[in-house]
């Protein structure tokens, strides 16, 4: 089914598994269509090249004296500057290195200084919205518009009481892919004595991040989805709070002394960032997390977004032509977005749907509530949280015109005739009966 013109050519860094061959139900093998980046991205070829090189070489990081542990500690300490620059920090902000955007909001939370009032919007991935807990906890209810949004968070804020704050916000949506007016809302906070901090993990990958142009105070991301899967995050933005507060977890790298004292240990703790760095440093994914935002700087990101724009366009355009199926959004289908959509199509279960297109298709989306559940369900407009689920699909550096117009044939197919092979609950997910897709060899041997 022909959709549109051909899209323009537009070169990007290459991901691993491109060429990646999965089988189907009925014997054959295709090529994945990765259509689930949101997630979490494929690998760039040139991080893993970055960490080939790097394997030989690993060593403990800050406190070896041999000489491949003076090459980790300078990959490692030379990353904070790379990842500084790459979301338009200021020279005097703290980054420190977690395991991912969950982690560096924990973080982030642990380390508010007593009576800080954190205002948030209801619509957040639950990575945002449940690390904040207590009476000084106000959430808006999502918003119909950018502009209720700046109009709630104006409001949420004066009615605060006198203390520090803090205004959670997100570049991208989780669920829908839009945008959120970032630099407006952070204008807001600021004029009301606030602090904000950027959820950036779905925006990072798609758009260009600068925390002085939006006059953030903090960001935080996450590897696995900047093309980096090697397990680091960060948390970026200013070190006084940081500096103040009780190491987010303690032992080795987070202290700089400990004494005996007879009944208790005394201990000093590390300068930020290594105070909240305790353990040894993940130096393979923080190094990455360094290459992938190099390799996409240097690439240029007017080739990134114009990939994406391009085949984002081509989804959209194809989905509208499945009957039934409804595109959620939270601000207007023609709100700027980053390249993720979610729908449901009527009378097709959304779990169902994503496994028949994985075994029948080759096709891999997600289906669910995406750890936005109270988003999801408002924008289905439904109360019990056992339906409020939807399909996303979302496109990245490894996503082709090809992966884009089999989803929207094979969505087509399922909304005519539904699945052609038989399927059941197995643990609550579907999957085809007596499933006779082989598993790759390493995966069949440890089993």
């Amino acid at each position: 089914m022909p959709l549109a013109a051909p899209p323009v050519q537009v070169t990007v860094p290459p991901v691993v598994g491109a060429r990646l061959a999965v089988p189907l139900v009925d014997g054959r093998r295709v090529t994945y269509a990765n259509l689930d980046h949101a997630a979490s991205a494929p690998c760039l070829e040139a991080v893993r090249d970055a960490v080939d090189e790097l394997l030989p070489w690993y060593a403990s990081v800050h406190r070896g004296a041999g000489f491949a542990s003076q090459v980790c500690t300078r990959v490692y300490d030379q990353a904070r500057d790379t990842v500084r620059a790459f979301v338009g920090a200021r020279r005097t902000d703290a980054v420190v290195f977690t395991r991912n955007t969950t982690d560096s909001l924990n973080l982030l939370a642990r380390s508010l200084p007593k009576g800080t009032s954190v205002v948030l919007f209801d619509t957040e991935h639950h990575a945002a919205l449940l690390p904040w807990r207590g009476p000084r906890v106000h959430r808006i209810e999502t918003p119909a518009s950018p502009g209720d949004a700046v109009l709630a968070l104006g409001a949420a804020l004066a009615g605060l009481p006198v203390g520090p704050r803090l205004v959670v916000l997100s570049g991208a949506s989780n669920v829908t892919g839009e945008l959120w007016p970032v630099a407006a809302l952070a204008e807001v906070a600021r004029a009301h004595g606030a602090r904000t901090v950027l959820d950036a993990a779905q925006l990072a990958p798609h758009r260009p991040v600068d925390l002085r142009a939006l006059d953030v105070d903090y960001a935080v991301l996450s590897g696995h989805k900047l093309y980096a899967p090697f397990g680091a995050g960060a948390l970026i933005g200013r070190a006084d709070w940081l500096r103040a507060a009780e190491p987010y977890l303690v032992g080795g790298g987070a202290t700089r002394q400990v004494v005996d004292w007879g009944d208790r240990l005394g201990v000093s703790w590390s300068k930020v960032p290594e105070r909240h760095e305790a353990g040894s440093p993940n130096v393979v994914g923080v190094h990455a997390l360094a290459v992938a935002c190099e390799t996409i700087t240097r690439h240029g990101w007017a080739a990134v977004t114009e990939h994406e724009k391009v085949l984002l366009h081509r989804l959209r355009a194809g989905l509208a032509t499945v009957p039934g199926l409804r595109e959620l959004a939270l601000f207007g289908p023609g709100h700027d977005r980053v390249g993720v959509v979610s729908f449901t199509v009527d009378g097709l279960d959304p779990g169902l749907a994503a496994a028949a297109l994985s075994a029948e298709h080759g096709i891999g989306v997600r289906d669910g509530a995406f750890c936005a559940h109270i988003a999801t369900r408002r924008l289905l407009g439904r109360v019990d949280a056992t339906q409020s689920r939807a399909l996303r699909a979302s496109v990245g550096l490894g996503t082709t015109a090809e992966h884009v117009d089999r989803l929207v044939a094979a969505l087509c197919s399922l909304a005519a005739d539904g699945p052609r092979a038989a399927y059941e609950l197995v643990d609550g997910r579907w999957a085809p009966v007596d499933d006779p897709r082989p598993l790759p060899p390493f995966l069949r041997e440890a089993a």
